[in-house]
């Protein structure tokens, strides 16, 4: 008997990860068929990769996010339309509103902070990342990420986030 594990022939993770992202389009949509209200406590912290296939932010927050930011959805979210590959939301960035357009595959992170429920979604792997980072001109990613959770200074909806694993 061979003890040498061997490569899956089915992608199990990649089957996972679609079925998680799964629940955030579902959560999403509830929402969307609500008008937007959030029930109850509920509020949402999704990370996902700015340069990331189908991302379409304004270019003052890629600049500001050359890898990744987290958007809340809690109380001054509008315009949220969810479809079969990712959803778009318009949140004010510096009292300027903003339309942001985000697929499931670009999420990394979804949190309900209010009911402890989160989610982590597997990074794209830096090889993987260089390679559609390099298809998109103009786009130098860096990949640093702070360390916690953490409001922005400015008063927008953005935290940045690290789900690293803890020392």
């Amino acid at each position: 008997m061979n003890d040498t594990p061997q490569d899956s022939l089915i992608p199990y993770d990649e089957i996972v990860q679609e079925a998680l992202r799964a629940v955030v389009g579902r959560v999403l949509g509830q929402v969307e068929a609500s008008g937007g209200n959030l029930p109850g406590g509920h509020h949402f912290y999704i990370t996902f990769k700015t340069g990331a296939p189908g991302v379409s932010i304004p270019v003052e927050l890629r600049t500001r996010f050359p890898d990744e930011m987290t958007i809340v959805l809690q109380n001054k979210f509008w315009d949220l339309a969810v479809g079969e590959e990712g959803f778009s939301v318009s949140l004010s960035f510096n009292q300027r509103p903003s339309n942001l357009v985000i697929p499931f595959s670009a999420i990394t992170a979804f949190v309900d902070p209010a009911v402890d429920f989160g989610l982590q979604f597997q990074a794209i792997s830096d090889d993987e990342l260089e390679e559609e980072l390099a298809a998109e001109p103009g786009n130098d990613a860096e990949r640093d990420v702070a360390s916690r959770i953490t409001p922005s200074e400015d008063g927008s909806n953005v935290v940045s986030v690290d789900f690293g694993k803890k020392k």
